[in-house]
């Protein structure tokens, strides 16, 4: 099983944010990515100009899943490609 959710360290000890599925003293690997680091690095994805004008769009749902269609494979492939495009 996998699966990702949010938890804070506290005294030690990591307290999920959610219910998690283990049985007690069940052993897991942990992987831990700093979500403050992952915020920040995501103000680089677009420039100021590239923000100034989103918040003027103003675009449907169904405008959005016909975009997304048009997209082959792994929508986060086709991000970084269009990012090393730049």
């Amino acid at each position: 099983m996998e699966k990702k959710l949010q938890a804070v360290y506290k005294d030690g000890v990591l307290q999920p944010l959610e219910p998690v599925p283990l049985e007690e003293r069940q052993q897991v690997t942990l992987t831990i990515t700093d979500a403050t680091g992952v915020c920040q690095d995501v103000k680089g994805y677009f420039t100021p100009e590239e923000w100034s004008k989103a918040e003027r769009d103003d675009i449907s749902l169904e405008e959005v899943r016909e975009a997304l269609s048009t997209i082959s494979g792994s929508l986060s492939d086709a991000v970084i490609a269009l990012r090393q495009e730049r």
